[in-house]
């Protein structure tokens, strides 16, 4: 029992002493933080394209720090669709495209651009049909006479606009300056925005692989404590089982089964977790079954499903908590190694596991950063479940002050 004064409910003294530990307290901060970062992923990451997979391969493997000027481009295609919901939470697909420049100039009926080189020797001058850079144009559909532009749209709708104030437009809105704060991987892809919805991929397989670990877990776990006999033995003896195959290539077997994919790496990750939680719950289920409390509802004609419900279950709580949440970076160590493997979240997902994968030989070439900043992402977010997890068990023990 806890010892407390008169009126302070115990979840207030668990809150108190957790927050007297500051690595636990930054380890539950950083959690939050990340937590909202998934969420909002395709709001505030730089690249809001599904998957952040816009590509600029002139560019590829710059610098954290490198910025450029970029010509905006549209897509000779329809708009794609505004559906604001579904932009903050699969992204939206870009109507443009964007080429990097080192210079513009025009030359009517043309902007003639040299486009961005690391190399001088290889430097390339272009040309773009002024209206092309701006609306979406069927092909032969622009003609020019006397300053004075028609042009047909992918839609057959026809524009006609002044030539000098299209130059204006393309000068003030088509040629943007652009940074990448992380720099970019061998695609030429924002590093910065796989990171941060790489984020929402570790969230979502903790998440989901402790749900499915806990579900499985508390279930064989309180029936094998609860009625004993028979069920706790062919319980404990799959238990055994699973607990002897050791846990990666018992993942990599469950996913080579279902299949590579986003959804499969939730489910092995999962079912190969819950052993521990049914453990657990077993042992304190046999403890707690013993009470008085438990006898008592017995005596009064209380059924199973009562007394487990509403007398043991809650106080199996405190062991569960702190189990998921070393469960929950195990899981996201998982999801890293069997996307490192390749056979976890499949491209162009962005995985952390994944961008390590694909970087990790950059480190011989001087571009560690591309493998470096997905590691330390998922070293931090494991450093703070665990951090998180021991504070919860100091804070959770009755038996201390």
């Amino acid at each position: 029992m806890f010892n407390r004064k008169k009126g302070v409910s115990p979840g207030r003294i668990i809150w108190s002493r957790f927050r007297r530990n500051p690595l636990s307290l930054s380890g539950m901060v950083i959690i939050c933080i990340a937590f909202l970062v998934s969420l909002f992923a395709y709001v505030i990451s730089p690249d809001h394209s599904p998957n952040a997979n816009t590509q600029i391969l002139e560019i590829a493997t710059e610098r954290p720090g490198f910025s450029a000027d970029f010509l905006r481009v549209r897509y000779n295609r329809p708009a794609a669709g505004r559906d604001w919901l579904g932009g903050i939470f699969r992204g939206r697909e870009n109507d443009y495209y964007f080429i990097p420049v080192d210079s513009v100039r025009v030359d009517q009926p043309y902007l003639v651009y040299r486009e961005y080189s690391k190399f001088r020797e290889d430097e390339f001058i272009s040309r773009l049909l002024i209206p092309d850079i701006i609306y979406p144009i069927r092909p032969g559909g622009c003609s020019y006479h006397d300053g004075i532009w028609e042009v047909e749209l992918v839609s057959g709708k026809v524009i006609r606009g002044d030539g000098e104030e299209m130059i204006n437009r393309v000068m003030e809105k088509h040629l943007v300056k652009k940074r990448f704060w992380l720099g970019t991987d061998r695609f030429g892809r924002d590093l910065l925005s796989r990171i941060i919805i790489g984020t929402r991929i570790s969230f979502s397989v903790g998440f989901i692989a402790v749900f499915i670990s806990l579900l499985v877990g508390v279930v064989l776990g309180g029936i094998a404590g609860f009625y004993r006999g028979i069920a706790d033995k062919v319980i404990m003896w799959f238990v055994n089982v699973v607990w002897s195959i050791p846990t990666l290539l018992m993942v990599i077997s469950i996913t080579l089964v279902l299949g590579k994919g986003y959804w499969q790496v939730f489910v092995a990750v999962g079912m190969t977790m819950w052993v521990e939680v049914a453990r657990v719950v077993r042992g304190q289920v046999i403890s707690i079954r013993e009470n008085e409390y438990v006898e008592a509802a017995r005596a009064i004609g209380a059924g199973p499903a009562t007394i487990i419900s509403r007398h043991i279950l809650p106080n199996v709580v405190a062991p569960v908590v702190i189990i998921s949440a070393a469960n929950f970076a195990t899981a996201i160590l998982m999801e890293a190694g069997l996307s490192f493997l390749g056979i976890g979240v499949q491209p162009p997902v962005p995985s952390w596991g994944g961008m390590i994968k694909d970087h990790y030989g950059f480190i011989i070439v001087n571009k560690g950063f591309l493998a470096f900043i997905p590691g330390i992402a998922i070293m931090m977010m494991v450093l703070a479940f665990t951090m998180v997890g021991n504070g919860l068990r100091d804070a959770l023990d009755t038996r201390s002050v």
